[in-house]
């Protein structure tokens, strides 16, 4: 039997949007696709690959989003901040339940839920092959999701930040509408700009750009497409430096 092959990276950061838990749902966390998505992460822990993820909101903040019109963006972003940290418990849960232990670290002080973000704690959770999952984003409002995923990813030093999406790739036109649209298997931060791509908001990828950091754009929905990604297989789109 030939030797499985090494991993491409030993500590990843995975982006997930809250979108990606709903599954086939119009809202909420569709229990059976958070399962899915936990054994994909389980299978590239168990080939010894560091993990932390950082979770979107929209999921839950899309059923109230209608109350939040004219609401002042500070008070609603902070409400897209604590839906994150529902979701995080939620895909926590599934993960301990799966065999794996999970923490969750948010940027907002919820002590008698969850522990609060500090540094050398997530660094030692990583270490001791925990699966840390970060909420409520950078802690602060104006900032997205993304921005998040691309601090901590910088943050924890991180090898790459593999954005998982609802494509497979970033194409040269969107798939739905021009048949002739082509992938991506690599780009450069610089002709991605200047193609004006939106693979992330401008500050997460600039900080991204700044710390060659990577990022890896693949689809969650397509069954073991983080593993081959982590395998450095030709799955998703690499952008890079």
């Amino acid at each position: 039997m030939p030797s499985p092959r090494k991993p491409a990276y030993r500590r990843i950061l995975l982006k997930l949007s809250g979108e990606a838990l709903m599954g086939e749902d119009a809202f909420g966390i569709s229990r059976a696709t958070v399962e899915r998505i936990v054994g994909e992460v389980a299978d590239v822990t168990r080939q010894g690959v560091q993990v932390a993820v950082v979770i979107g909101g929209g999921n839950i903040f899309r059923g109230v989003a209608g109350g939040s019109a004219g609401m002042d963006r500070a008070t609603a972003d902070y409400m897209g901040m604590l839906a994150t940290v529902m979701n995080a418990l939620a895909l926590a849960d599934a993960m301990n339940k799966h065999g794996l232990t999970a923490r969750v670290m948010s940027a907002i002080a919820i002590e008698q839920v969850v522990e609060s973000y500090v540094r050398p704690k997530a660094l030692q959770y990583l270490e001791e092959g925990k699966v840390i999952v970060f909420a409520a984003g950078t802690g602060n409002p104006f900032f997205t999701t993304d921005t998040a995923a691309a601090l901590r990813g910088a943050e924890i030093g991180a090898e790459i930040v593999l954005k998982a999406t609802k494509v497979d790739g970033v194409y040269t036109a969107d798939p739905k509408k021009d048949p002739k649209a082509t992938r991506y298997a690599r780009i450069s931060f610089d002709e991605a700009m200047s193609r004006n791509l939106g693979i992330m908001d401008a500050t997460a990828f600039a900080l991204c750009r700044d710390q060659r950091l990577p990022i890896k754009v693949f689809s969650i929905f397509k069954p073991g497409a983080l593993s081959r990604v982590i395998a450095g297989e030709d799955e998703g789109t690499l952008v890079h430096v």
